[in-house]
């Protein structure tokens, strides 16, 4: 019996991670190896199973202040990077700005924002937003400066206005870049707010990690960063299944992948 190549691809992802997990385990019971220094599958179950409602009420807060950082960075994201993609002069002014901005390492700009608004919640938003808000306005300027200058030249001599060509053409010609922008920021937004947990915070999967790490609860911290993996995972494939459904025209079948 054949199996059909879109079960296999479906099944792939898990058969590589029940596979790596398989593997994991072995190695740390065969080489007996510290659960201090390498926690197994099997201890990290454990710890989550142990400490299920704190990992979940830490969760929690993070996922929020995750998403509220990200949402400021997709409303400032796009009206940045229209500016900058529908304008010359705009993107000569400011895209070295945004370029010196995401250039700031972010841990170190977390300390400024607890002076300013004092540690908890702020801080990891504005760190989740700093992370996230970069590659949106840059795919979104991008999709709105690369459309076809005979497109272009076509629709002036038509009649139609700027504001014409922005909404009629830019608009759907960078959505493709822009949910591609949105799982990446997305991940990227969960970095930023647990850089800024571990900094300053008493609440949230990064100061969950910290407190276990000062009590060499390994088994803990793997549990901390799982779950930060499957939120960011969770958020991809929500995006991703928007993109499939708003941004059907630009995908293709086949391809170098196919």
């Amino acid at each position: 019996m054949s199996i059909r190549p879109r079960t296999l691809e479906n099944a792939m992802p898990w058969c590589f991670v029940i596979g790596l997990l398989l593997a994991w385990e072995a190695v740390c019971v065969l080489f007996d190896v510290p659960p201090f220094l390498l926690p197994s599958p099997h201890a990290i179950a454990l710890s989550m199973r142990q400490w299920t409602g704190p990992i979940l009420e830490n969760a929690g807060f993070t996922l929020l202040s995750t998403l509220a950082g990200f949402v400021l960075a997709v409303v400032l994201g796009v009206a940045l990077g229209v500016g900058i993609g529908s304008s010359r002069l705009v993107y000569r002014g400011l895209y070295p700005v945004l370029v010196a901005f995401n250039s700031v390492p972010k841990v170190a700009v977390v300390p400024v924002f607890v002076i300013w608004f004092g540690a908890g919640t702020v801080p990891a938003i504005l760190t989740a937003f700093m992370v996230s808000f970069f590659p949106i306005a840059v795919n979104i300027a991008t999709g709105l400066a690369t459309v076809e200058p005979e497109l272009l030249d076509v629709l002036r001599a038509l009649g139609a206005s700027r504001r014409d060509i922005l909404v009629k053409i830019g608009f759907p010609r960078s959505m493709p870049y822009f949910f591609a922008s949105l799982k990446v920021a997305v991940t990227l937004a969960f970095v930023g707010a647990i850089i800024s947990e571990t900094v300053a915070s008493k609440r949230g999967i990064g100061y969950l990690m910290m407190a276990a790490t000062s009590n060499f609860d390994t088994p803990l911290v793997f549990a901390g960063l799982i779950v930060t993996s499957v939120m960011g995972v969770a958020m991809y494939a929500i995006f991703a299944l928007i993109e499939k459904r708003t941004t059907f025209w630009s995908q293709r079948d086949g391809g170098m992948l196919s």
